[in-house]
């Protein structure tokens, strides 16, 4: 397609430091730069030769600057098709001239809604003429470019510097990016006048998907610039499923929390076992022993760089669907190529790019912030006249973190920060914690446990007590916690309340 050259520009922009660069650079290729008001003063003031839009329109500012460059000669100028001669003819007829970029950003209205401007002086933050040109330039892109970020700058002056003008390619996506910025924009102003919160669903396949929770179940991931993604990168395996992201999600959570080198082994999206360790290779070996026969088929999470050795205890210990990790070592990444299928993601642990927990019901969509608080020793209140020891706190905080991403009712046993028995989905709390010592293997003498929400009778403290667990953590506010604490002090066993719920449906 054709190369626009670029001879004729206009910049307003409220980021103007950004601009005089991007302005000084299209003045050293020759770039007439038309500007208004601000914009002008400031370019000017920085040496840029510049000229004001008004000497286009014939028309100063108008009602104390809320009308600067609505005008026929700035529109005209926008929307002509430059292979439209009857377009050029008009514009040639009044005198006018075609733009052949438009640089305009708006006024930053959400960020002056956040700053909590009484609603008068917000008003004036309803940016009209920067959208309306965004818009034209954005319709018109087969005769002009147009950009509405600077960070689209360095694209358009790599674009000019290859080529000597920007691509029919590169014009079209800025284009589309301008009706997806000026619809967001709007939104935002919608929401303040109606004082509704409408989110914009603007997701976009990034990965079509082996299938869903079923074969006959199509699926994809979708993310979107209000619905992010984290950035991975598959390294081997087959294509990856809609119960390995849920699977990937609950593992890549879970170890998170955690800063010392963890592991874990996620089974239809918790737990099976986690454990931390000396190192990720020591980790892994303790939270696959945690329940080796629920790890078959399970996903690894390692919060650590896998060494060669880590790999081969992986494979050693049974069939994995996915391991994820940070990072792998070319030798660790050669091991796990002996299991063709497997699949190996690398996943980027710095930070999160989820703003909301969705989930899909019949009656719409359910939204919900983040489970983000986090538990530290000095939010827990002992409430038993037996006080947990400083090793068995940190296995009680250990404990909590893995019930936070456990399927509810979740009660988890541990020892020396691992686990030892993880009960999960069960609707008795009691039975959730039966199923927990079974999978402990009689191995509960002295350990600890957590459940993700409250007691509701001291049955459960009775079972910890023939288990001989020592401590116990759970967030309170039954109205039996009165008889939950006593039946504690009656078996020895400290308690401390979190004073925050976990439950995970």
């Amino acid at each position: 397609m054709s190369v626009l050259k670029i001879k004729k520009a206009f910049i307003s922009v409220w980021d103007k430091e950004k601009a005089a660069g991007l302005a000084l650079f299209l003045e050293k290729k020759g770039v007439e730069i038309y500007s208004s008001s601000g914009t002008f003063n400031f370019l000017k003031k920085s040496g840029i030769c510049v000229k004001d839009i008004a000497e286009q329109t014939g028309f100063p500012e108008l009602l104390g600057g809320r009308v600067k460059t609505l005008h026929p000669a700035v529109f005209a100028g926008i929307l002509a098709d430059k292979n439209n001669p009857s377009h050029l003819q008009d514009l040639k007829s009044r005198g006018f001239e075609p733009f052949d970029l438009i640089v305009v950003d708006v006024y930053p209205f959400e960020k002056k809604e956040k700053e909590g401007l009484p609603e008068k002086e917000l008003i004036e933050y309803i940016d009209i003429g920067g959208p309306s040109m965004l818009r034209a330039a954005a319709k018109n892109f087969s005769s002009v470019t147009v950009v509405c970020s600077s960070r689209q700058y360095s694209v358009l002056e790599k674009e000019i510097a290859s080529l000597g003008g920007i691509s029919f390619e590169i014009r079209r996506k800025l284009a589309a990016d301008v009706f997806k910025f000026t619809s967001n924009y709007d939104r935002a102003v919608y929401n303040f006048l109606a004082g509704k919160k409408n989110l914009p669903l603007d997701l976009a396949e990034i990965l079509r998907l082996r299938y869903g929770e079923n074969p006959h179940q199509p699926a994809a991931l979708y993310a979107g610039e209000y619905f992010k993604n984290i950035k991975f990168k598959q390294y081997q395996g087959k294509e990856l499923s809609f119960n390995n992201f849920l699977d990937m999600d609950s593992a890549l959570k879970i170890i998170r929390q955690f800063s010392q080198p963890a592991a874990v082994v996620i089974k239809h999206n918790s737990p099976c076992g986690a454990a931390l360790g000396k190192d990720i290779r020591q980790a892994y070996i303790r939270a696959y022993k945690a329940d080796p026969i629920s790890s078959f088929g399970g996903i690894v999470g390692l919060n650590r760089k896998v060494s060669r050795q880590t790999a081969g205890e992986i494979l050693n210990s049974g069939f994995r669907e996915v391991v994820i990790a940070p990072d792998f070592s070319p030798q660790a990444l050669a091991v796990f190529r002996a299991k063709k299928n497997l699949r190996v993601v690398k996943v980027d642990f710095q930070k999160s790019a989820q703003s909301w927990d969705i989930k899909s019901t019949e009656f719409g969509l359910l939204l919900q912030s983040l489970d983000s608080k986090k538990i530290s020793v000095r939010g827990l209140k002992c409430v038993t006249r037996k006080k947990p020891t400083s090793k068995q706190l940190e296995d009680l905080l250990f404990a909590f973190r893995v019930a936070k991403y456990t399927k509810s009712n979740a009660v988890v046993i541990a020892k020396n920060k691992a686990t030892l028995g993880i009960g999960m989905g069960i609707v008795s709390r009691i039975d959730s914690f039966k199923f927990a010592a079974m999978k402990s293997l009689k191995a509960t003498q002295g350990a600890v446990a957590a459940s993700d929400g409250f007691f509701p009778k001291e049955d459960n403290i009775e079972f910890a007590h023939k288990l001989g667990i020592k401590a116990i953590i759970q967030p309170g506010g039954s109205i039996k916690d009165k008889d939950v604490i006593k039946a504690c002090d009656r078996y020895n066993i400290a308690m401390v309340f979190s004073g925050v719920r976990h439950f995970r449906h």
